[in-house]
């Protein structure tokens, strides 16, 4: 269909609106002229003819070839306004988009009828009808809206093309409440002045986006409804949720929420969860009936989305992504882009057009199953898993751990966990958390794991938005569990009193399922084969150092191409014993057959780690290898004069000690050597999508400083993080003078750019966050880290900070790692941040200090200039124009690593700060 064609098809418009006497939307902050319209409609079923409003963008197409009809479906108290910002952006990507008014509200006719779900369906065909929308329409509903345009869609599948959604929902069990807010204003008491004879449900749902609306965008939504007749509809569409079986509207809703599940056009569900309506467990349903739906949850969001993220640019993505476009219809998706970022035949292709390495590797994952290899292991003698806290030694074997394992397994399928299901475990590493995580992968179960080091508030959206069924967890999880309302049934890690598990809402404990395991095995019953390599695995989270943590979904193959990396790197494997002092590096060791302890402190901050623990940890298994993050090892520098000659020489004993987490000074390495002089001292890059993606040890370090002082083409300016690890490829895109990646990918030495890096255990995709995968995986096959670095003349990898830190100066782009090691060779400076104030291309460089209370009587008061001596330092030192110099007590650091200084939020208070505002702490 042309621009022209859909012109002409379009119904006549009249003058009268028919509506509220406020007249058209034209004027009001984000509508463009013309798109405020009346259509007259003769509706056979109703009361002859009705006068609708509708927000159309056909004007913006004329001449132009339209690639199909976006028919956008507002829920209650919004209206058609609800989509300026779609009809923006689909008149820029060639989308005619019409936005409707419900009969009596938005500046729709009112009539005083009352209309059931089933009228809405009727009326907006007959719309569509007069207004000749002839396909492909792609359905994009919120709120009530999400369930009038399914029913709109599955009347009229010849002209279907897509399904959108958010924050809406199809069906509700009658044995579950509906949410406070809809039974609140529901109530006979409550609904006649809350929702028509006040405007108060509308100013409620109104107050709900974080951060406020401004003035004039809340004002237009309230510009409908200004009076108890404006506001009758609203009272009716509250009072047609079908909350019971016997609701005149339920047959209607049951029908439609039962047709959607034969919809197979593509479908997108965007998802708020700061919703107090539609929450969790209604997108669960949607996923159920509509599961080949890509997902994205933006998490900072809430009812009203469309007004605290980007919504409409997310439409317009995904309909490119998705290639739906006239011509195509409903049957496009079967050559889409999947949330891997491959083509359905699974061929990615490189920047230049080559092949990539594979991303999974099947032969390998066969080879050595996730959970298989404990049976292989089964004859072996001595401790597999260990584990020290609190002064006592909790240890368990290989024969035992094999048992354990498989015995769980087949509790857990008894106790109706089910392959493909989500488990989230929140268990303290150690024995159970190794039992439980090996056993749901023997059953094709998906792990959820989220640590203890993203907080409480980080660790609650982390399981919502994974979204599990069960839930495996310690005491204090399951307290909690019950207290944040985390979904999944509940399995306790220990016995529990009836009284407490009663309260807390826990069904069997680890001990009961591996007792039903045993019997059950004894009685003849076996595993099912394990899952293939395909099969999804886990979904770990990121540090959340970067806005909300991010699920990343691993399947099968993945990672044991993630072992197998680490293997073929470090030699980790059956001959090995690793000190993990992060949980996740236990679980790998274990999977390729290695011993692993973990040291005696609180996994939740890396730097309780003392030089002591450490120690003991290697002698409990005789520790050739040890693993500990950069603000762990600081600890353990500071308290080892505290150690013993024994604690000595059991550290002396180590070979390989790695660290990975933040970027780390050669010199920290260099000390850390001087207590373990025996090892060889590794700092593997990589991050939660890929890891390892690079390898380096000291020596490589110092190799590299010195080719930077010989002039070796790309050597300095930034942390040298080493070669690719066996199987990796990086390239870099280049910056453009805002700092933003606009050029096409090179591997040209000493070109700075955002890194792009594949491998064979590279992500499968982010969890249920279709946009960000998206665009991640740009190109297909890779990953766009969001780090910032280049490479040199010998291959390595120089990392110079996060893309969101790059400073776009009047005098060009400016990244802050080596700008920071500069300034951390100033006597008296313990750590530095270097933060861009002011708007891009003229942005002034910011040192943010902390300061060594050795040399500084006043570090670790509060904020303050850096003293006029210690400011002219830095200056000297950093070779770069600098504006301001401030001292903090601490630089802010990300939550799990203790590692990662938060530029952002320090970019943030220093601008504040500069502005005249309160020198508070960042």
């Amino acid at each position: 269909m042309t621009g022209r064609d859909a012109l002409a098809a379009d119904a006549r418009d009249v003058s009268a609106p028919g509506g509220p006497a406020q007249g058209d939307a034209a004027g009001l902050p984000g509508v463009r002229p013309g798109w405020s319209r009346y259509v007259t409609v003769h509706d056979d079923g109703g009361d002859g003819d009705v006068r609708w409003h509708v927000l159309d963008n056909a004007g913006d197409l004329a001449g132009r070839d339209v690639r199909g009809t976006l028919l956008a479906v507002h829920g209650n108290p919004t209206w058609s306004y609800l989509w300026r910002d779609l009809l923006a952006a689909g008149a820029a990507h060639g989308w005619r988009v019409v936005a409707v008014d419900h009969l009596g509200m938005g500046l729709s006719q009112r009539d005083g009828r009352v209309r059931r779900l089933a009228d809405r369906v009727r009326e907006l065909g007959a719309l569509t009808d007069t207004l000749g929308l002839t396909g492909p329409v792609v359905t994009v509903g919120h709120d009530w809206g999400g369930v009038i345009s399914l029913g709109w869609a599955l009347e009229h599948r010849d002209r279907l093309a897509g399904v959108v959604l958010t924050n809406t929902a199809v069906h509700h069990d009658d044995a579950t409440e509906i949410p406070g807010l809809l039974r609140l204003a529901g109530h006979p008491a409550v609904h006649g002045w809350a929702t028509s004879g006040t405007d108060t449900f509308l100013r409620t749902t109104l107050a709900l986006p974080r951060p406020a609306l401004p003035d004039d965008i809340r004002e237009a939504y309230r510009r409908p409804y200004r009076t108890r007749h404006d506001r009758h509809a609203i009272a009716d569409f509250v009072a047609d949720i079908p909350a019971g079986p016997h609701h005149p509207s339920r047959a209607t809703l049951d029908a439609i929420a039962e047709g959607v599940t034969t919809l197979d056009v593509p479908a997108l569900i965007m998802w708020g969860p700061r919703d107090p309506v539609f929450q969790g467990r209604y997108l669960r349903d949607l996923l159920r009936r509509l599961p080949q739906a890509d997902v994205h949850r933006f998490e900072r969001a809430g009812h009203l989305l469309h007004e605290e993220a980007d919504v409409a640019g997310t439409v317009v993505a995904w309909l490119d992504a998705r290639g739906i476009a006239a011509g195509t219809g409903g049957a496009t998706h079967a050559a889409a882009v999947d949330g891997a970022g491959e083509t359905s035949d699974g061929a990615a292709e490189a920047p230049d057009g080559g092949p990539t390495p594979a991303v999974s590797d099947p032969a390998a994952a066969e080879r050595l199953p996730l959970a298989g290899v404990l049976e292989a292991q089964r004859h072996r003698s001595g401790p597999a898993v260990v584990a020290l806290r609190d002064g006592r030694v909790e240890e368990l074997g290989w024969a035992d751990l094999a048992t354990r394992v498989e015995r769980l397994a087949v509790g857990l399928l008894d106790a109706g966990v089910r392959p493909g299901q989500r488990v989230s475990l929140l268990v303290t590493p150690g024995v159970d958390l190794t039992t439980a995580l090996f056993a749901c992968l023997r059953i094709g179960a998906v792990v959820v794991v989220a640590d203890q080091g993203l907080g409480l508030a980080g660790m609650s959206r982390a399981v919502r938005g994974a979204d599990p069924s069960h839930l495996i967890g310690i005491d204090r999880a399951l307290v909690a569990a019950r207290a944040m309302g985390w979904p999944g049934r509940r399995i306790a890690v220990s016995d529990l009193p009836e009284p407490r598990r009663r309260a807390l809402g826990v069904g069997p404990s680890l001990a009961e399922l591996i007792g039903r395991g045993a019997h059950l095995l004894a009685s003849g019953t076996t595993l099912p084969p394990e899952p293939g390599p395909d099969a999804e695995a886990a979904v770990l989270f990121t540090s959340g150092s970067t806005g909300p943590a991010k699920g990343v979904l691993y399947t099968h193959g993945r990672l044991a191409a993630m072992r197998d990396a680490l293997g073929a790197t470090y030699g980790i494997g059956p001959s090995s014993a690793l000190v993990a002092g992060f949980a996740p590096f236990a679980l790998l060791a274990t999977a390729a057959g290695a011993v692993s302890v973990t040291p005696d402190m609180d996994v939740t901050a890396p730097a309780t780690l003392t030089a002591a623990a450490l120690a003991d940890a290697v002698a409990a298994i005789d520790a050739e290898a040890v693993f500990a993050s950069p603000s762990a090892l600081r600890n353990v520098l500071a308290t080892a004069p505290g150690l013993t000659a024994d604690q000595r020489t059991a550290l002396g004993g180590v070979e390989l000690f790695l660290s990975a987490g933040a970027p780390i000074p050669p010199e920290l390495l260099a000390r850390v050597a001087e207590i373990m002089p025996g090892a060889s001292a590794h700092t593997p890059y990589g991050m939660t999508e890929v890891l390892p993606l690079t390898d380096v040890d000291l020596d490589e370090i110092r190799a590299a400083a010195r080719d930077a002082e010989d002039g070796v083409r790309g050597a300095g300016n930034g942390t040298c993080v080493g070669t690719p690890v066996q199987g990796a490829r990086l390239r870099i895109i280049p910056l453009d003078a805002l700092g933003a990646p606009t050029g096409e990918p090179t591997e040209e030495p000493g070109v700075t750019g955002e890194v792009l890096a594949t491998a064979p255990h590279l992500k499968e995709r982010y969890d249920r966050l279709w946009a960000t995968q998206a665009a991640s995986a740009d190109p297909p096959g890779w990953h766009r880290t969001g780090d910032v670095g280049h490479l040199d003349a010998r291959g390595r990898l120089w990392i110079e900070g996060r893309l969101a830190h790059v400073i776009a100066t009047a005098d060009g782009v400016l990244t802050p790692v080596a700008v920071e090691h500069r300034v951390e060779q100033v006597h008296g400076v313990r750590r530095a941040a270097v933060v861009g104030v002011g708007p891009a291309g003229t942005q002034q460089v910011v040192v943010v200090l902390e300061t060594d209370p050795a040399v500084d009587p006043s570090s670790g008061r509060r904020p303050a200039l850096a003293t006029p001596g210690l400011t002219r330092a830095v200056r000297r030192a950093a070779g770069v124009p600098v504006a301001a110099v401030l001292r903090v007590a601490e630089l802010p650091t990300d939550i799990r690593h203790n590692s990662k200084i938060e530029r952002g939020r320090l970019a943030a208070w220093a601008e504040g700060v500069l502005a005249g505002g309160r020198m508070s702490a960042p």
